[in-house]
Protein backbone atom coordinates (compact mmCIF):
# COMPACT_ATOMS: atom_id res chain seq x y z
CA UNK A 1 0.00 0.00 0.00
CA UNK A 2 1.02 3.60 -0.54
CA UNK A 3 1.08 4.54 3.16
CA UNK A 4 0.46 8.18 2.30
CA UNK A 5 3.52 8.54 0.06
CA UNK A 6 3.44 11.39 -2.45
CA UNK A 7 3.32 10.19 -6.05
CA UNK A 8 3.48 12.26 -9.23
CA UNK A 9 2.27 10.99 -12.60
CA UNK A 10 3.15 13.06 -15.66
CA UNK A 11 0.43 13.00 -18.28
CA UNK A 12 -1.64 11.65 -15.43
CA UNK A 13 -5.18 12.70 -16.37
CA UNK A 14 -5.82 10.72 -19.57
CA UNK A 15 -5.18 7.29 -21.07
CA UNK A 16 -2.50 5.20 -19.40
CA UNK A 17 -1.61 8.03 -17.04
CA UNK A 18 -5.19 8.29 -15.82
CA UNK A 19 -5.26 4.56 -15.02
CA UNK A 20 -1.95 4.84 -13.14
CA UNK A 21 -3.14 7.85 -11.14
CA UNK A 22 -6.32 6.05 -10.13
CA UNK A 23 -4.46 2.87 -9.15
CA UNK A 24 -2.02 4.82 -6.98
CA UNK A 25 -4.87 6.71 -5.31
CA UNK A 26 -6.72 3.46 -4.60
CA UNK A 27 -3.58 1.99 -3.03
CA UNK A 28 -3.27 4.86 -0.56
CA UNK A 29 -0.78 7.16 -2.26
CA UNK A 30 -1.24 10.92 -2.24
CA UNK A 31 -1.37 11.55 -5.97
CA UNK A 32 -0.57 14.59 -8.09
CA UNK A 33 -1.32 14.36 -11.80
CA UNK A 34 0.49 16.59 -14.26
CA UNK A 35 -1.09 17.52 -17.60
CA UNK A 36 -0.20 19.76 -20.52
CA UNK A 37 -3.45 20.47 -22.36
CA UNK A 38 -7.25 20.18 -22.21
CA UNK A 39 -8.07 22.01 -19.00
CA UNK A 40 -11.69 20.86 -19.14
CA UNK A 41 -10.76 17.17 -19.18
CA UNK A 42 -8.18 17.62 -16.43
CA UNK A 43 -10.60 19.43 -14.13
CA UNK A 44 -13.28 16.82 -14.74
CA UNK A 45 -10.76 14.09 -13.91
CA UNK A 46 -9.72 15.90 -10.72
CA UNK A 47 -13.28 16.39 -9.53
CA UNK A 48 -14.32 12.82 -10.28
CA UNK A 49 -11.29 11.16 -8.65
CA UNK A 50 -10.31 13.66 -5.94
CA UNK A 51 -6.80 13.88 -7.39
CA UNK A 52 -4.94 17.19 -7.56
CA UNK A 53 -3.92 18.25 -11.07
CA UNK A 54 -1.08 20.55 -12.11
CA UNK A 55 -0.49 22.02 -15.55
CA UNK A 56 2.99 22.58 -16.94
CA UNK A 57 5.16 21.73 -19.94
CA UNK A 58 7.34 18.76 -18.97
CA UNK A 59 9.80 19.62 -21.76
CA UNK A 60 10.66 22.88 -19.95
CA UNK A 61 13.04 22.38 -17.01
CA UNK A 62 12.09 25.61 -15.26
CA UNK A 63 8.38 24.85 -15.62
CA UNK A 64 9.03 21.40 -14.13
CA UNK A 65 10.91 22.98 -11.25
CA UNK A 66 8.01 25.29 -10.45
CA UNK A 67 5.55 22.41 -10.74
CA UNK A 68 7.51 20.24 -8.31
CA UNK A 69 7.82 23.16 -5.88
CA UNK A 70 4.06 23.73 -6.09
CA UNK A 71 3.32 20.07 -5.33
CA UNK A 72 5.84 20.01 -2.45
CA UNK A 73 4.16 23.06 -0.90
CA UNK A 74 0.60 21.80 -1.41
CA UNK A 75 1.31 18.28 -0.11
CA UNK A 76 3.67 19.31 2.67
CA UNK A 77 6.37 16.89 1.59
CA UNK A 78 8.58 15.68 -1.23
CA UNK A 79 7.73 13.39 -4.14
CA UNK A 80 8.69 9.79 -3.33
CA UNK A 81 7.21 8.05 -6.37
CA UNK A 82 7.63 9.45 -9.89
CA UNK A 83 5.95 8.01 -12.96
CA UNK A 84 7.36 9.53 -16.15
CA UNK A 85 4.41 8.76 -18.40
CA UNK A 86 3.66 11.83 -20.53
CA UNK A 87 4.43 11.68 -24.21
CA UNK A 88 3.40 12.86 -27.65
CA UNK A 89 3.62 11.69 -31.25
CA UNK A 90 4.36 13.64 -34.42
CA UNK A 91 4.42 10.81 -36.94
CA UNK A 92 5.87 11.10 -40.43
CA UNK A 93 8.64 9.50 -42.46
CA UNK A 94 12.08 10.98 -41.79
CA UNK A 95 12.42 12.41 -45.31
CA UNK A 96 9.32 14.51 -44.60
CA UNK A 97 10.05 15.35 -40.95
CA UNK A 98 11.18 18.84 -39.98
CA UNK A 99 13.44 19.58 -37.02
CA UNK A 100 10.59 21.03 -34.97
CA UNK A 101 8.68 17.72 -34.98
CA UNK A 102 11.86 15.79 -34.20
CA UNK A 103 12.85 18.08 -31.34
CA UNK A 104 9.37 18.35 -29.86
CA UNK A 105 9.02 14.57 -29.48
CA UNK A 106 12.55 14.08 -28.12
CA UNK A 107 12.14 16.90 -25.59
CA UNK A 108 8.67 15.84 -24.44
CA UNK A 109 9.20 12.08 -24.34
CA UNK A 110 12.87 11.77 -23.31
CA UNK A 111 14.27 15.02 -21.96
CA UNK A 112 11.26 15.22 -19.66
CA UNK A 113 12.54 12.08 -17.90
CA UNK A 114 15.74 13.97 -17.09
CA UNK A 115 13.84 17.09 -16.04
CA UNK A 116 11.53 15.31 -13.62
CA UNK A 117 14.00 12.75 -12.28
CA UNK A 118 16.64 15.42 -11.67
CA UNK A 119 14.18 17.47 -9.63
CA UNK A 120 13.17 14.62 -7.29
CA UNK A 121 16.37 12.57 -7.03
CA UNK A 122 18.12 14.66 -4.36
CA UNK A 123 15.32 14.28 -1.82
CA UNK A 124 14.97 10.58 -2.64
CA UNK A 125 18.70 10.17 -1.98
CA UNK A 126 18.42 12.02 1.33
CA UNK A 127 15.51 9.86 2.44
CA UNK A 128 17.13 6.69 1.04
CA UNK A 129 13.90 5.72 -0.65
CA UNK A 130 12.40 6.37 -4.05
CA UNK A 131 10.58 4.78 -6.95
CA UNK A 132 10.93 6.00 -10.52
CA UNK A 133 9.05 4.24 -13.32
CA UNK A 134 9.52 5.41 -16.91
CA UNK A 135 6.86 4.52 -19.46
CA UNK A 136 8.52 3.57 -22.75
CA UNK A 137 6.96 1.71 -25.68
CA UNK A 138 7.12 -1.43 -27.78
CA UNK A 139 8.04 0.87 -30.67
CA UNK A 140 11.16 1.90 -28.79
CA UNK A 141 12.19 -1.76 -29.03
CA UNK A 142 10.90 -2.62 -32.51
CA UNK A 143 11.00 0.71 -34.27
CA UNK A 144 8.03 1.77 -36.36
CA UNK A 145 7.55 3.30 -39.79
CA UNK A 146 7.00 7.05 -39.49
CA UNK A 147 8.25 7.16 -35.91
CA UNK A 148 11.98 7.78 -35.99
CA UNK A 149 11.45 10.57 -33.47
CA UNK A 150 9.13 8.61 -31.17
CA UNK A 151 11.07 5.35 -31.42
CA UNK A 152 14.36 7.14 -30.71
CA UNK A 153 12.93 8.88 -27.65
CA UNK A 154 11.35 5.73 -26.27
CA UNK A 155 14.51 3.70 -26.93
CA UNK A 156 16.49 6.36 -25.07
CA UNK A 157 14.32 5.75 -22.02
CA UNK A 158 15.73 2.23 -21.72
CA UNK A 159 19.31 3.48 -21.50
CA UNK A 160 18.33 6.32 -19.16
CA UNK A 161 16.57 3.82 -16.89
CA UNK A 162 19.51 1.42 -16.70
CA UNK A 163 22.09 4.12 -16.06
CA UNK A 164 20.07 5.93 -13.38
CA UNK A 165 19.25 2.61 -11.72
CA UNK A 166 22.97 1.97 -11.25
CA UNK A 167 23.54 5.44 -9.84
CA UNK A 168 20.62 5.33 -7.41
CA UNK A 169 20.59 1.73 -6.19
CA UNK A 170 22.82 2.30 -3.15
CA UNK A 171 20.43 4.99 -1.91
CA UNK A 172 17.35 2.78 -1.80
CA UNK A 173 15.94 4.13 -5.07
CA UNK A 174 14.73 1.81 -7.82
CA UNK A 175 14.41 2.92 -11.43
CA UNK A 176 12.53 0.73 -13.88
CA UNK A 177 10.69 0.98 -17.19
CA UNK A 178 7.37 -0.36 -18.39
CA UNK A 179 7.10 -0.93 -22.13
CA UNK A 180 3.46 -1.06 -23.29
CA UNK A 181 2.36 -2.52 -26.56
CA UNK A 182 -0.77 -1.24 -28.28
CA UNK A 183 -3.19 -0.06 -25.60
CA UNK A 184 -6.84 0.93 -26.02
CA UNK A 185 -6.37 4.66 -25.40
CA UNK A 186 -8.13 7.48 -27.25
CA UNK A 187 -5.07 7.91 -29.47
CA UNK A 188 -4.92 4.27 -30.55
CA UNK A 189 -8.67 3.86 -30.93
CA UNK A 190 -8.69 6.90 -33.24
CA UNK A 191 -6.56 5.02 -35.77
CA UNK A 192 -8.38 4.14 -38.98
CA UNK A 193 -10.34 0.90 -38.55
CA UNK A 194 -8.57 -1.10 -41.25
CA UNK A 195 -5.15 -0.15 -39.85
CA UNK A 196 -6.25 -1.00 -36.32
CA UNK A 197 -7.38 -4.43 -37.49
CA UNK A 198 -3.91 -5.07 -38.92
CA UNK A 199 -2.31 -3.99 -35.64
CA UNK A 200 -4.50 -6.33 -33.59
CA UNK A 201 -3.76 -9.18 -36.01
CA UNK A 202 -0.07 -8.90 -35.06
CA UNK A 203 -0.75 -9.25 -31.32
CA UNK A 204 -0.64 -12.92 -30.24
CA UNK A 205 -3.37 -12.52 -27.59
CA UNK A 206 -5.62 -11.04 -30.29
CA UNK A 207 -6.65 -7.77 -28.65
CA UNK A 208 -5.46 -4.35 -27.54
CA UNK A 209 -4.24 -3.98 -23.99
CA UNK A 210 -6.17 -1.98 -21.42
CA UNK A 211 -4.70 1.05 -19.57
CA UNK A 212 -5.41 -0.70 -16.27
CA UNK A 213 -3.07 -3.52 -17.30
CA UNK A 214 -0.21 -1.04 -17.57
CA UNK A 215 -1.20 0.48 -14.24
CA UNK A 216 -0.96 -2.93 -12.56
CA UNK A 217 2.59 -3.33 -13.88
CA UNK A 218 3.51 0.07 -12.47
CA UNK A 219 1.97 -0.77 -9.09
CA UNK A 220 4.11 -3.89 -8.91
CA UNK A 221 7.29 -1.90 -9.49
CA UNK A 222 6.55 0.88 -6.99
CA UNK A 223 5.71 -1.49 -4.13
CA UNK A 224 8.02 -1.80 -1.12
CA UNK A 225 8.33 -5.48 -1.98
CA UNK A 226 9.92 -4.61 -5.35
CA UNK A 227 13.06 -3.14 -3.77
CA UNK A 228 15.30 -5.81 -5.38
CA UNK A 229 14.09 -4.96 -8.90
CA UNK A 230 15.89 -2.08 -10.59
CA UNK A 231 17.17 -1.22 -14.04
CA UNK A 232 14.63 -3.55 -15.63
CA UNK A 233 12.02 -3.23 -18.35
CA UNK A 234 8.65 -4.90 -17.87
CA UNK A 235 7.04 -5.44 -21.29
CA UNK A 236 3.25 -5.51 -21.37
CA UNK A 237 2.43 -6.13 -25.00
CA UNK A 238 0.27 -9.24 -25.43
CA UNK A 239 3.21 -11.30 -26.65
CA UNK A 240 4.32 -8.92 -29.41
CA UNK A 241 8.03 -9.46 -28.78
CA UNK A 242 11.01 -8.00 -30.59
CA UNK A 243 11.74 -9.62 -33.94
Amino acid sequence: MGKGRIALVTGGTRGIGEAISKALKKAGYRVAANYGARDDAAQAFSKENDIAVYKWNIADFEACKKGVEHITKDFGGHIEVLINNAGITRDMALHKMNFENWDMVIETNLTSCFNMSRLVIDHMREKKFGRIVNISSLNGQLGQFGQTNYSAAKAGIFGFTKALAREAASRGITVNAVSPGYIATEMVKAVREDILEKIVAQIPVGRLGEPEEIARAVMYLVADEASFITGETLSVNGGQYME
